[in-house]
């Protein structure tokens, strides 16, 4: 449906209200055809708020806009600021393993909000989470909040991690 909906809406050119429509409907747009309304930036960080659920995990779809959007936010290696993790958005779920473990917690936020990770991810985000160098701090810190701040990653945790935290 979204699909159909974007030929429609583009069939004479890009909207300049773009950003009045559906975030979903970005997925199925690409950076140079938004470029006339804003800037790539403009654009991925729309798309971070999109459902990108929309699209099938580890589709090609979904594998193209993370690209674009590294490439985009200038992302030259596997780290990745907090200001980029902003922008990014829900497409963090999509970031390999060794993305998250050379970010450190700058991810943490963000992926708790993923529906589901790989098993790298799950990996990447134990050991991120083990080593205690978070702004969330060793998980023997943490309060209430802090496990509310990350209940999406709560399934992720091994034994190890579970049994540090205060109960």
């Amino acid at each position: 449906q979204l699909s159909c909906l974007v030929k429609m809406v583009t069939r004479n050119g890009i909207p300049k209200d773009l950003d009045n429509y559906p975030k979903d409907l970005l997925l199925f747009l690409s950076p140079s055809d938004y470029a006339a309304t804003g800037s790539c930036r403009q654009f991925f960080a729309e798309i971070g708020k999109a459902n990108l659920d929309v699209l099938q995990k580890e589709s090609s779809q979904r594998k193209e806009l993370l690209l674009e959007a590294l490439a985009c936010l200038k992302i030259p290696d596997t780290q990745v600021n907090t200001e980029n993790t902003e922008i990014l958005g829900h497409l963090v779920c999509d970031l390999g393993g060794e993305y998250i473990r050379s970010s450190g917690g700058n991810l943490l936020k963000q992926l708790s909000q993923c529906e589901s990770f790989l098993p790298d991810q799950e990996e990447a985000i134990r050991s991120v989470i083990s080593g205690g160098n978070t702004t969330f701090g060793p998980p023997a810190a943490w309060s209430a909040f802090t496990l509310n701040e990350l209940s999406g990653l709560i399934p992720v945790f091994d034994h190890s991690i579970l049994q540090q935290i205060p109960k």
